[in-house]
């Protein structure tokens, strides 16, 4: 019984959106359900939240490994918590929203999340730079044609492409770098984004199919089937 009533929820649910997006009748139903899944939202935010308190003190209480760093975690999880529920030195008082300008909750994000947001930004540019320097040897064919692409995207966005192929005729202007990395953007690589997002679009219906069916029951907890 613990498992046939969130099996029978989700497949009432599911089938409920399903009919609202085909029969414009219901439509506002979909829009309602909307509004739950907002609420229930809310509750995954609380479950989160203890969560992340729960391990991190487990991590403090045992001495695991990097511990201190539970430490700075739990103590700004706490410091924003209290700041943006209380809204502290908010100008517009408890009524007003957290991320006010000028309140202690929107200076906090700004002064110190956002810096370090942009901090490992900078360093995943190391990361990415070493990762395309693996990827690009021209190993095999679709390796070199990875190579020569990336090649030419990145010639054609720098002044340095339009001087080294500047010389070529207007009726030929499609072989010169910058027309050519834009043609490879637009075309080539436009065809392969879509034909991804059509896979992704098949795999959710597929996986919607599953949860909305009872065949796919992970959710539920545990490896039972």
């Amino acid at each position: 019984m613990r498992r046939e009533v969130p099996l029978a929820i989700t497949f009432f649910v599911g089938t409920l959106l399903i009919i609202s997006v085909f029969l414009p009748p219901a439509e506002g139903l979909g829009e309602d359900f909307t509004v739950f899944f907002d609420i229930i939202a809310v509750f995954a935010f609380f479950l989160g939240g203890g969560n992340l308190v729960r391990v991190h003190l487990t991590k403090l209480s045992r001495r695991k490994e990097d511990w201190p760093y539970s430490i700075v975690t739990l103590l700004g999880f706490a410091l924003m918590l209290v700041v943006g529920l209380f809204k502290l030195g908010n100008p517009g008082g408890i009524a007003a929203s957290p991320t006010t300008d000028g309140s202690y909750f929107q200076s906090i994000f700004d002064s110190v999340l956002l810096p370090l947001g942009a901090t490992m930004y900078s360093l995943l540019a190391f990361f990415v730079a070493s990762a395309s320097y693996r990827a690009f040897r021209a190993k095999n064919r679709e390796a070199t044609i990875l190579l020569v692409a990336a090649f030419i995207i990145l010639l054609g966005r720098t002044p340095f492409g339009m001087a080294l192929t500047g010389f070529i005729p207007e009726q030929f202007d499609l072989f010169q770098v910058p027309n050519l990395a834009v043609w490879i953007m637009n075309f080539p690589n436009l065809a392969g984004q879509r034909a991804i997002m059509i896979g992704i679009g098949l795999g959710v219906v597929s996986m919607s199919l599953r949860l909305i069916l009872g065949i796919e029951r992970t959710y539920l907890g545990g490896d039972e089937r």
